[in-house]
């Protein structure tokens, strides 16, 4: 299939259908470079990620957390936008409040 030149979406709509399935994780955009989805934990939950062998942005929608990289740990709340750099040790810890994040690639997740 041949990549797309553009491409608009619906963040909200993607958000409402992973909500609605029970997705933790929905890839909705794979094109040149990168790819992007939307990550979601609920309150209390452990999130098990594991090292990417991609450079990743989040971009926090909703919710209230910790990220910790490293060891290092940084409050994040809606608005809040973190780089983890590809191969490091990541993962949300004290979750708050149901967090929804959109998840940047760079280049595509394999």
């Amino acid at each position: 299939m041949p990549e797309p030149h553009h491409e608009a979406v619906e963040l909200e709509k993607i958000l409402e259908e992973a909500r609605a399935a029970g997705d933790r994780w929905r890839e909705f955009l794979r094109a040149g470079m990168f790819s992007a989805g939307v990550y979601r934990l609920s309150a209390g939950e452990t999130d098990d990620q594991t090292p990417h062998a991609e450079d990743e942005i989040y971009y926090v929608l909703a919710g209230r957390a910790e990220l910790e990289v490293e060891g290092k740990r940084r409050a994040v709340e809606p608005g809040s936008i973190a780089f983890v750099a590809k191969l490091a040790e990541h993962r949300f810890v004290d979750i708050a409040e149901d967090l929804e994040l959109l998840v940047i690639f760079a280049p595509p997740e394999t």
